[in-house]
């Protein structure tokens, strides 16, 4: 099996980390999220390929020696399909030395992929720092200090704005060369918009650290997944803990099968050039060299014969944009995936709860209809200029301006605090914290922020700043992406 995929992948120009085939074990997450369970403690599903090394024939015995029938799926001997075709030209061509030679270089492969990851994860532990409004700080002048391979950063890079943006797709071509040009760039001067991230100057660090936030000018995932919070029972029975030792006592497996920097092969080569430098280490015979080219060629040409006949990438894979302002309704007590990027829940605060904030507010009485209206439901969706243009203007109005402007004033926001006690000192105040801590936020990752408004429009709160409109109003967000940095655990040893 290994074999084949070797010679797929080296038949699409795939590099070393693709050429090192398919992990042994792989952390996978789902695509959508079902409970609160799962955005809590989100470890996915471990998957584990113990049989991955055994031929077809080996499996075969097995089952034999079993006294276990055979099964055969038809397509297998389709000639239609590319890894069918690599196999039964491996079974012609099958001889003790190919068979060796060729485990050879994907076992070297896998030693340089082994490398490569432990190397960025001692990148993301030196330079990186993710934070918890959903941006993440690289420090360039660091990270270009220790003269990092351009196939390490690349990927270290790479997994970043994985991270950010949630995409699964790793970062190629020509965006992983502009990406990677970008941050070998101390003092990096410009912006960037890549992958469905915005790669910009960190504010004051005079271009020695730069900051990745999620781009809402890129095509999306879906805009918000609602589920309601479980009992005490449903979260009794989480198994999640016993999954989460076992990916622990895999990692600290790992650790003792970490190569050497000079034990390391094939971290300077391109895609082109891993067999020729594999000759060149006599890791594989000229004999098994021309084999694997022989092979690689033939599929290369019907690999761009049928390329002409495949839907365009974006098709295949089912991807879809949405608009920049992706949103979603949220009733009281239902929790929401936003983005793949924040959990966030709502509710009305109970009356029978301490009342002491709203003494603070300085409210008599409190009146819920300038929160909700009839409404029980409130849109999630993200932060915009006019956002912070509004808190702006609520942080300088008093109840006296609030008066003079009422019988004046058609805008929206004055309109809807038009009610008796209106909790108009209340949301001045809660503005003006919240404009100290908006400050300190990038405008570019303010914009990734998730905000509350209802059927009208009108801002009611923006969870990640403490803004709130009403004190009756409680509402968070927590930064909780689907898949952690890294893509989760997986082992190639």
């Amino acid at each position: 099996m290994q074999a084949e995929l070797f010679i797929l992948r080296l038949s699409r120009s795939s590099g070393v980390l693709g050429l090192a085939g398919m992990p042994f074990t792989s952390q996978i997450f789902s695509s959508h999220t079902y409970s609160y369970s799962e955005v809590s403690k989100n470890c996915g599903i471990l998957l584990v390929r113990p049989l991955m090394d055994f031929s077809k024939d080996d499996m075969y015995k097995i089952c034999q020696g079993a006294n276990q029938d055979w099964v055969e799926d038809p397509t297998n001997r389709s000639s239609l399909f590319a890894r069918n075709r690599i196999r039964m030209s491996l079974g012609d061509l099958s001889s003790c030395t190919l068979k060796s030679e060729l485990r050879a270089i994907i076992s070297a492969c896998r030693k340089t992929r082994l490398f490569i990851d432990q190397v960025c994860l001692s990148l993301a532990n030196q330079t990186l720092t993710i934070t918890e409004l959903g941006y993440a700080i690289i420090n360039l002048e660091i990270l270009n200090q220790l003269k990092i391979k351009d196939i390490c950063l690349s990927k270290f890079v790479s997994l970043v704005l994985q991270f950010i943006s949630q995409r699964h797709r790793p970062v190629r071509g020509n965006t992983a060369k502009l990406v990677l040009d970008y941050i070998r760039t101390v003092p990096c001067k410009t912006s960037l918009t890549a992958a469905g991230c915005y790669i910009s100057p960190a504010p004051g660090s005079k271009g020695t650290r730069c900051i990745i936030s999620s781009s809402v000018d890129c095509p999306l995932p879906s805009a918000i997944e609602v589920f309601h919070a479980p009992s005490y029972r449903e979260e009794k029975h989480d198994i999640s803990d016993g999954l989460e030792q076992i990916i622990n006592d895999g990692k600290s497996y790992l650790e003792h099968f970490i190569p050497k920097a000079s034990d390391v092969h094939f971290l300077d080569s391109s895609p082109e050039s891993v067999l020729d430098e594999a000759k060149r280490l006599n890791i594989i015979s000229e004999s098994t060299y021309r084999i694997i080219i022989s092979l690689q060629m033939q599929e290369t040409k019907l690999f761009k014969a049928d390329s002409k006949f495949t839907p365009g990438y974006e098709s295949k894979h089912g991807s879809h944009s949405v608009k920049t302002l992706s949103s979603g309704l949220l009733k009281s007590g239902q929790m929401c995936n936003f983005m793949n990027r924040f959990s966030i829940t709502w509710k009305i605060r109970d009356e029978n709860e301490d009342n002491s904030i709203f003494e603070a507010a300085s409210c008599n009485t409190v009146c819920k209809a300038c929160v909700l209206g009839c409404d029980m439901e409130l849109e999630v969706r993200h932060m915009t200029e006019s956002d912070w243009l509004y808190l702006s203007k609520l942080s300088e109005c008093t109840v006296d301006d609030f008066q003079d402007q009422r019988d004046t004033s058609s805008s929206l926001e004055l309109q809807t605090m038009e009610s008796p006690n209106g909790c108009l000192n209340y949301a001045t105040s809660s503005a003006r914290r919240a404009l100290v801590l908006l400050k300190l936020i990038p405008v570019a990752a303010r914009r990734s922020l998730p905000v509350l408004v209802n059927h009208q429009g009108l801002l009611l709160s923006i969870p990640s700043i403490r803004f709130s409109h009403c004190p009756w109003l409680m509402a968070s967000a927590e930064f909780k992406l689907r898949v952690p940095f890294g893509g989760g655990h997986s082992s190639f040893m």
